[in-house]
């Protein structure tokens, strides 16, 4: 397992030097000059050298790409153009935020809507199965934003239930993101539900479930003993591989609620025209996703012992 960790984080080396390299020719040499974007239209020609010279926008293009690959090997993405605050900090602040917002709901939906596709499953075609789909298919018939602004309308302006929209840290965030929490579950329970419940379908009538049933095996002990550890490597492909967007944060329920996650701190960078922001959260995104690929195949093998890494 050692050698193949190692091959496949040099196999990802030339994944991460090509997101760096477009990323980087995006920004700057397509992208819109930072420095008017900061000082407006109507600046003088010496201001804009100036500034261009503080922010090393004057160096060849061939010297600012190696300092973009020493930021991302050494994590330090300097300051923001706009703000000039510490780009490391606001990173890491955003991103403890943006998994307070997005965490919980994650790993509770995941354990709910398993045991949820469970039981339907059991009741196939049944009334439980009919209503269930039925539900599920109008639910994520309803857009997202949506279910944000009727949800928000309601249990928070209407009701008082919630706080509109805010954010304060340590254990007061929790009267905050309540009402995020729940709308991100319900965005969750649709899809995975419906992919879970096709996943345990398709082994209801298998050889070893049928050979446990002749055993006198019950229902549910064929569910949890015989089809659940069998749909395993599809169940973690769907949530290792949403993690990195956990991170992110979600741009949606972030903005809406005005909380200070990474999704936000994105927006506001787009808006802006914080280049810095936004090259860094490019890349960290696709490193995330390198990383997190290799995790879900290191977890197949944990899952089910058949799968052998070479």
């Amino acid at each position: 397992m050692g050698a193949y960790i190692v091959r496949r984080l040099l196999q990802a080396v030339p994944t991460v030097l090509g997101v760096a390299l477009l990323t980087f020719l995006l920004f700057n040499a397509f992208g819109p000059d930072p420095v008017r974007t900061a000082l407006g239209n109507h600046a003088t020609t010496e201001a804009m050298a100036n500034l261009r010279h503080q922010w090393g926008l004057d160096k060849p293009l061939a010297l600012q790409f190696l300092d973009f690959l020493r930021q991302i090997a050494t994590f330090d993405y300097g300051r923001s153009f706009v703000t000039g605050d510490d780009l490391g900090t606001q990173l890491k602040d955003g991103a403890l935020v943006s998994l307070s917002v997005t965490m919980p709901p994650f790993v509770f939906g995941g354990i709910v809507n398993v045991a949820i596709a469970l039981f339907i499953a059991r009741h196939r075609d049944g009334v439980v199965d009919k209503v269930a789909r039925a539900l599920f298919i109008a639910a994520m018939s309803v857009s997202a934003l949506v279910w944000v602004l009727a949800l928000q309308y309601l249990l928070a302006f209407k009701l008082d239930w919630f706080p509109i929209n805010g954010y304060e840290g340590g254990w007061s965030a929790v009267k905050y993101l309540g009402l995020p929490w729940m709308i991100q579950l319900l965005l969750l329970m649709g899809p995975d539900i419906r992919l879970y419940r096709a996943l345990f379908l398709a082994d209801m009538n298998a050889d070893w479930v049928r050979t446990a049933r002749a055993k006198g095996a019950g229902e549910g002990r064929v569910l949890l003993r015989h089809v659940l550890p069998n749909a395993w490597i599809p169940i973690i492909t769907q949530n290792v591989t949403t993690i990195p967007f956990l991170i992110l944060g979600s741009f949606l329920m972030e903005r809406f609620f005005s909380i200070p996650g990474i999704g936000n701190l994105t927006i506001d960078a787009l808006s802006r025209g914080d280049l810095p922001i936004l090259k860094a959260v490019t890349v960290l995104g696709a490193l995330a996703l390198v990383a997190f690929n290799l995790v879900n195949d290191l977890l197949y093998a944990v899952a089910d012992p058949r799968v052998r890494l070479q």
